[in-house]
């Protein structure tokens, strides 16, 4: 699963990364990303890139309590063309999610060791994310999910499932604006591979939500 992860680089650098013609409103970096923040994602609109916060935890437009988004911060992708709450957004609402690392808590005996995980080869990416639109008479409120799968081999030892780290020639394809059928979008993410992974233990610090500065990347022995 994905239950936090940071966004270190400037707007600057992330507008280059990903071909942003405008700035981002409310720009903020932070090193404890968690479940019901809002969160930077990119759409394709048509005609260019567009890119803002919304909030992680994803709220069926259907729904009739918004408490649901804390319940729905991942979707198998195995099974989300199945399930009525992800099966229609998969045709024509995928997102990236912009990260540049991600945590993971490993089970060691009675405790569970937090990890910072990152690519090898690069440092910004984007997780697979879905978004929806929950609307009430007085309320509009952006939202998603991020994708996961089994874990690799790298990860197998530190989790058993993980987020989907889209390949960067596979982005365009992921938010292009064309209505796709939910099970090609499905095999799509089954063929995707993730890059090499890289990790390295942080304290228990980051587990709280609240802390968000350098000490919740910082290496410990």
């Amino acid at each position: 699963m994905c239950g936090r992860y940071t966004v270190l680089a400037n707007e600057t650098a992330i507008r280059t990364e990903y071909g942003l013609a405008h700035s981002i409103d409310s720009f903020q970096p932070s090193y404890n990303i968690a479940p019901g923040q809002d969160v930077l994602a990119i759409i394709h609109d048509g005609k260019e890139r567009r890119a803002g916060y919304i909030r992680w935890g994803l709220i069926p437009s259907w729904a009739k309590d918004e408490k649901i988004g804390y319940k729905m911060i991942n979707a198998r992708s195995e099974t989300v063309h199945e399930k009525p709450s992800f099966k229609n957004l998969l045709a024509q609402k995928r997102c990236l999610i912009i990260a540049d690392s991600f945590y993971e808590w490993q089970k060691q005996g009675s405790r569970k060791q937090p990890k910072r995980i990152q690519l090898a080869d690069r440092g910004l990416f984007a997780f697979a994310g879905l978004w929806d639109k929950w609307q009430t008479d007085d309320k509009v409120v952006f939202t998603c999910t991020i994708l996961t799968k089994d874990a690799n081999p790298f990860m197998k030892q530190i989790h058993d499932r993980m987020p989907i780290i889209l390949p960067k020639q596979k982005e365009a394809e992921w938010i292009s604006p064309t209505k796709q059928h939910p099970v090609q979008v499905k095999e799509f993410l089954a063929e995707v591979n993730i890059e090499d992974l890289t990790s390295y233990d942080v304290s228990d610090y980051v587990n709280k939500a609240k802390n968000n500065d350098e000490n919740c990347i910082a290496p410990i022995a």
